[in-house]
């Protein structure tokens, strides 16, 4: 058995290196490194893909979200609804730009914004909602449009972590994550299910006015070269993490086959354990598992992941304290039991090793020292 990564870049790269190092090699000969044909051909491939949608490639992920509240003109002291279960990129910006977080508590099962909770977090204040499609599946998205539209609030969707994914209306109509607000954003993170080799993000729209001002704003707010319309940022892809992810975005349907049929493999090898709660499958999202999340009903799980370590089994807890208990963003004060599921899964989640390159005897090896860990 080939030794488990949480995450295995090494052997997705060996399968397409040839293709990669091709890809690499053109850049070099054109020397276009900055907004080079790499680029625009990644900004139309990955439009293709998303059936049309305006794509705007920036930096980094975090940068995308910055970039979509500025399109959007939020202003210091607006206040953004936004999940505590989350990576703090997506705080952080609201904070860079002098924006108030105000956090809600999210589902248990489903990890994502509990749409329940937010429209007692609206005041007068409140501009925005950025819901975060955690782990590869979608927020409840249908609701959720409908609270800000009676609100008259934006929503930036944070898609980090869901390139792919899809929500399902009650009309069954289908829409990709990211493209249902106003605007969304995504990462190109090494370990994303699509990942450049360094750091990379884009913007999704479907407003091409919204995406031309995106545009502008990730390069110096220039409307042409040297007049400035906004403020902006130096946020650009560039051409070989473009390069790289252009081919990678022919290869992306089977990475997501992969991931699901693994978790397929874990839900079904570990699902009869009473200690454990599998990833919760919601009937209007389909998922992409970027993380294969366990939550540990009892209070076993750092003995749990210490078991795996020794085993030579990698996992993590995504995330150890949830945002509204961060130094950095704790600015109303929040006390212990405001946001009890955020908590409480904090205390509790568990990710195993999942990336397109897992090997079924890889699964059942984990499964088996998890099963074992139990029967002890």
């Amino acid at each position: 058995m080939r030794k488990i990564e949480l995450v295995d870049l090494k052997t997705q790269h060996y399968k397409i290196q040839s293709d990669i190092n091709q890809a690499i090699q053109e850049v070099m000969t054109t020397t276009s490194f900055i907004n080079g044909p790499a680029v625009k051909e990644f900004k139309q491939n990955l439009s293709s893909y998303l059936n049309g949608a305006e794509v705007v490639p920036c930096a980094n992920g975090t940068d995308a979200l910055q970039i979509c509240m500025m399109v959007l003109r939020l202003k210091p002291g607006d206040e953004v609804i936004l999940p505590a279960f989350t990576y703090a990129a997506t705080a952080e910006v609201i904070g860079l730009l002098g924006l108030i977080p105000k956090f809600v508590d999210v589902n248990e099962d489903s990890f994502n914004i509990d749409v329940n909770k937010i429209e007692s977090a609206i005041s007068t204040k409140t501009r925005a909602i950025v819901p975060v499609h955690l782990f590869g599946q979608s927020a409840d998205m249908e609701p959720l449009l409908a609270i800000s539209k009676k609100h008259q609030l934006v929503v930036i969707e944070d898609a980090a972590q869901a390139i792919g994914t899809e929500y399902i209306f009650k009309n069954s109509q289908r829409s990709f994550c990211g493209l249902m607000g106003e605007m969304g954003a995504t990462s190109f993170f090494p370990s994303k299910n699509l990942g450049c080799y360094g750091d990379g993000g884009a913007i999704f729209s479907k407003s091409k006015e919204l995406a031309i001002d995106a545009q502008m704003i990730a390069n110096h707010g220039q409307s042409e070269l040297y007049y400035h319309d906004r403020i902006g940022v130096n946020s650009r892809l560039d051409s070989i993490q473009a390069a790289i992810l252009n081919i990678k975005l022919k290869h992306l349907q089977e990475y997501t086959k992969a991931r699901q049929t693994s978790a397929d493999l874990y839900d079904e090898r570990l699902k009869t354990i009473p200690q454990l709660k599998i990833p919760f499958r919601a009937p209007n999202s389909t998922h992409v598992f970027h993380q294969y999340t366990l939550t540990i009903t009892d209070r076993s799980r750092d003995a749990l992941k210490n078991q795996l370590t020794e085993m030579g089994i990698p996992c993590k807890i995504y995330y150890p304290v949830p945002l509204h208990f961060q130094k950095a963003y704790n600015l109303a004060g929040y006390k212990k039991g405001d946001l009890p599921v955020s908590e409480k899964l904090c205390n509790s989640v568990l990710s195993l090793p999942m990336h397109s390159e897992l090997e079924e005897d890889q699964v059942n090896y984990i499964c088996e020292v998890i099963q074992k860990f139990y029967k002890s």
